[in-house]
């Protein structure tokens, strides 16, 4: 190759991802190991043979489709895409199975020698991850957490940079009276109790006021007596985050700080106020503490400000999903309080219960009401219309408070989701012994459900019985595999080109639609087969694989496409709130570099695979 055309070829590989990530010096030395060849219309590549040359391949111009050797396609690659990642593992399965690449337009390709890329990064080990052969590794390097410069407040801080030291620690034989003076000489709102070396309990200073002073207890009793058993605690390097969630869903105010054996220090709301600019954390206590519905929806702008905090500050989908489900429940609480104040006391027992993306704890700011009420065996006509208006109320104050009323209507304030337990046993019985369509979209929706205000045995209850009726039926599981497998990922997509062709979003891809939801749905499947009783969709492909469902490769590359995915959904509903625009599931795939675009080939690719390997499976069972 002449050297004239090595700057050039430098800098179009500086321009992408993932050579932008490398030291110039080491994108030289790549660029000067490259071939260069060119393929007409329909030429192949090919791949697999014994002696063949391997190569990492760069598309400068053109575009390629892959296919494996059953015909199925593999992927659609243009300008800037690379592939050929595979062989750089003997190992890997498909290097024996082989497939081919077709130029399906004329394509410059850059052509990079497997020999001298890892004679390479045997020089530079930082950087090989970025050109692993396992696409989990790649989607991982996606997911680093890099905290961005600009103030999140208290999110991103460690507990240690937070917390007092100013903690009291006290045998859990010492006298009540003893353990009060040493809180006042110390000045702090909490006493750790241990025995035998170990923390056993937590007293507060609010616990010495309820637990003997109003209730007049002997202070000279010890003060095991009223401790409060089996503390949750924290680690120093653990982030606030995980201490404001921990208080949250908890209703704690205070948490011990433990390093080992050690207690270090204590972390409270108190800090948590003092530290944290925007007070985000306490969102949940101030719904706790609205009186009407236009106090909850003043705070909306407060709950916009926790996501943005959170998904600016790179804050994982997973741990996004949870704080903004924990914000969720609390409106929903609330708001049931105060309808059963406006409305009187509930005639009999009921459960409010949440199905869909709040069940499974993975709230984000587009998310919609799933909701329904499970009442009383006995409820009568006259029970069932106070429901019917308190759902409608808590609804429609849930939509003022920005949670949409659901499109499909499934919501508690439908009568068909307001019924009593064995009305909603009959139901699940017949749409899992005849799923047709309607009755597998019920189903589904209410797959997921989890308990939020009332009598939660009722949803226990019900639980039981729809996972009873399903290990009954002969037809259910097939029946969700044939849908879970009717939508395909976009494994077309390159370039410019587009899913949706008409209407608003006429060039934009729904990444809810072709990617996050068939994963939702194949993680219906293997929960269910594995009998995981969560809802959350990793903890059922984590369930699935402990039960030797799914391999630990399976495991990992779903892992790091569903992150990847949820990411890419959130940071998508950051930018539009920062442009002022309504959030939605549509992205533009123009608007990515080579990095993101890359990376949404490689999720495609593993969803794709994951419900090829399902239909087989479950066909063959």
């Amino acid at each position: 190759m002449s050297q004239t055309l090595i700057p050039n070829i430098r800098d179009f590989l500086a321009s992408i991802d993932p050579f932008d990530k490398l030291p110039k010096e080491l994108q030289r030395k790549i660029a000067c190991c490259i071939n260069i060849t060119y393929l007409a219309k329909g030429e192949q590549v090919h791949f697999g043979g014994e002696h063949e040359l391997r190569y990492l391949y760069v598309i400068r111009t053109g575009s390629m489709e892959q296919r494996k050797h059953n015909g199925m396609l593999r992927a659609k690659l243009g300008a800037e895409d690379l592939f050929g990642f595979t062989f750089l593992d003997e190992s890997q399965t498909e290097l024996q199975e082989g497939y081919s690449a077709t130029a399906i337009e004329n394509t410059l390709l850059y052509l990079i020698p497997h020999s001298d890329l890892l004679s390479l990064l045997e020089e530079y080990p930082d950087f090989a991850e970025h050109f692993a052969s396992n696409v989990q590794v790649r989607l991982h390097s996606a997911l680093d957490v890099v905290w961005s410069d600009s103030e999140k407040g208290v999110f991103v801080k460690k507990v240690s940079e937070v917390a007092s030291n100013k903690i009291v620690v006290v045998d859990s034989s010492t006298p009540i009276r003893e353990v009060a003076r040493e809180i006042m000489d110390v000045c702090s709102p909490t006493a750790v109790i241990k025995e035998n070396g170990e923390i056993i309990g937590l007293v507060t200073d609010r616990d010495m006021t309820k637990r003997v002073i109003v209730a007049g207890l002997d202070i000279n009793r010890p003060v095991k007596e009223i401790m409060t058993p089996h503390p949750l605690t924290v680690a120093p390097s653990d982030l606030v985050l995980k201490a404001s969630s921990m208080m949250m869903q908890n209703n704690v105010r205070s948490l011990p700080v433990v390093d080992g054996s050690n207690v270090v220090g204590v972390i409270t709301t108190t800090h948590l106020v003092r530290n944290n600019k925007i007070q985000a954390v306490f969102l949940i206590e101030k719904i706790k503490y609205a009186n009407t519905i236009s106090d909850l929806t003043a705070l909306t702008s407060e709950r916009q400000a926790i996501f943005e905090a959170l998904v600016e500050g790179q804050v994982s989908a997973d741990i996004t999903g949870h704080v903004m489900t924990m914000i969720m429940d609390s409106y929903n609480r609330r708001l049931l309080q105060m309808a059963e104040d406006h409305f009187g006391e509930p005639p009999c027992d009921y459960a409010w219960i949440v199905a869909g993306s709040h069940a499974r704890n993975e709230v984000h700011m587009l998310s919609d009401q799933d909701n329904a009420i499970i009442l009383s065996d006995d409820a009568t006509t006259e029970d069932r219309a106070y429901f019917r208006e308190l759902a409608e109320w808590v609804c429609n104050a849930l939509d003022a408070c920005a949670f949409p009323l659901c499109t499909g209507k499934f919501m508690a304030m439908n009568p068909k989701w307001c019924m009593p337990l064995k009305v909603w046993k009959a139901s699940y019985s017949k749409w899992v012994s005849n799923p047709e369509y309607d009755s597998l979209l019920n189903v589904t929706v209410f797959l997921e459900t989890r308990w939020l205000h009332g009598k939660e045995s009722f949803n226990t209850e019900l639980q039981k019985h729809l996972f009873d009726s399903i290990q009954k039926s002969h037809v259910f599981l097939s029946s969700l595999v044939r849908d879970s497998v009717s939508v395909n990922p976009p494994l077309g997509i390159f370039n410019s080109l587009v899913l949706e062709k008409s209407g608003e979003n006429s060039k934009t891809l729904n990444i809810k639609r072709y990617a996050i939801n068939l994963l939702v749905d194949l993680a219906r499947i293997y929960g269910l087969s594995s009998g995981s009783e969560t809802a959350e969709t990793m903890a059922r492909y984590n369930h699935a694989y402990e039960h030797k469902l799914l391999s630990e490769d399976m495991l990992k590359n779903v892992q790091g496409a569903f992150q990847f995915l949820t990411q890419i959904r959130l940071s998508q509903q950051l930018m539009a709130l920062k442009e002022g625009r309504v959030p939605d599931n549509n992205i533009d795939p123009n608007s990515f570099g080579s990095f993101e675009r890359k990376h949404l080939k490689d999720a495609f690719r593993i969803i794709a695979d994951l419900q090829e390997y399902t239909k087989l499976k479950f066909t063959r069972e």
